[in-house]
């Protein structure tokens, strides 16, 4: 195990294998599953159908390369405050398996070849939109809005809707109303999703002095926005079927998960225990995962 002196980890030696496990714990791979999820689900909605392979996989491949790599320079960024939290002091670089070098280039070298692949085999607005997602991500919310406004989550909150309009650009070369429609879908889920995880690990930010909702504005002000924000996912998870997006089975679903994401919402302000902004937490994350798969069961059962 990796000691440490002050901020400073005392480095230790890996084998091939667990180098090779430590960075791929530096890219955050649940994270770049789901991100990678949404991708697909809106080049299946672009296309009206199955995207042609020769889109499909240089888009799934360069997407994730973007999102591992602007993971990778978060952490970097981060590593001060990773060591002050429970939650983050086991991840590579705290715990003195990666170097804070190492991991800064293995993350500009990941979005490098993201833009190379999707330029040159899928368009370059796709691969201008995910260079965009990574440097949102990196420098709109880690640097800028991360450490010094409880608006962090809110505003940041775009980074990680950018893969919809990676996907949606790779098959239409551009980005529409209904692109912005499933972005707008992302962006209104984070802020339930990341204060419901911010209410379980309050003593953390607080240690690190990181201004998340519950830190800035208090634990009951956190539950009151998160069922605000849970009513406002509702309403904008019905936008694609008033457009034409999407129809009656996405509609249905969006309608069953958002109704549900609010009943949770309304327990957590109740019962105000870590249990309940755990169980939010879980169905939040598993509510994403869900409707973008409806829009998939739609696309596909009730073709427009």
């Amino acid at each position: 195990m990796a000691t440490t002196v002050g901020t400073t980890p005392e480095f230790i030696k890996l084998t091939f294998r667990e180098t090779i496990g430590a960075y791929l714990q530096l890219s955050k791979l649940r994270i770049v599953t789901l991100l990678l999820f949404t991708t697909v689900t809106a080049m299946v909605v672009a296309a009206n159908g199955a995207p042609q392979l020769s889109l499909l996989l240089p888009t799934i491949l360069g997407g994730a390369l973007a999102s591992a790599g602007a993971s990778a320079i978060n952490q970097y960024y981060d590593r001060d405050m990773d060591m002050l939290m429970d939650r983050t002091k086991k991840r590579p670089i705290p715990s003195g398996r990666i170097k804070p070098l190492s991991a800064l280039i293995y993350g500009l070298v990941l979005i490098l070849l993201s833009v190379l692949i999707l330029g040159l085999s899928v368009n370059w607005t796709a691969a201008a939109l995910a260079f965009g997602g990574a440097v949102y991500y990196v420098i709109v919310y880690t640097v800028i809005l991360k450490r010094n406004t409880f608006l962090n989550i809110i505003i940041g909150g775009g980074a990680g809707a950018m893969p919809v309009l990676v996907g949606w650009a790779a098959v239409t070369g551009v980005v529409s109303l209904d692109a912005m429609l499933l972005f707008a879908i992302v962006f209104f889920w984070t802020p339930p999703h990341s204060w419901a995880l911010a209410l379980l690990v309050n003593e953390d930010y607080t240690r690190a002095h990181v201004p998340m909702m519950p830190v800035a504005r208090g634990e009951e002000s956190t539950r009151r926005q998160i069922l605000g924000y849970s009513i406002a996912l509702l309403l904008v998870s019905l936008l694609p079927i008033v457009v034409g997006t999407l129809g009656i089975v996405y509609g249905l679903s969006a309608v069953a998960l958002g109704v549900y994401l609010i009943w949770k919402s309304i327990q957590l302000i109740n019962e105000r225990s870590l249990e309940a902004a755990r169980i939010t937490y879980k169905f939040s994350t598993a509510y994403l995962a869900f409707i973008f798969l409806a829009m998939i069961l739609d696309t596909f059962l009730l073709p427009i």
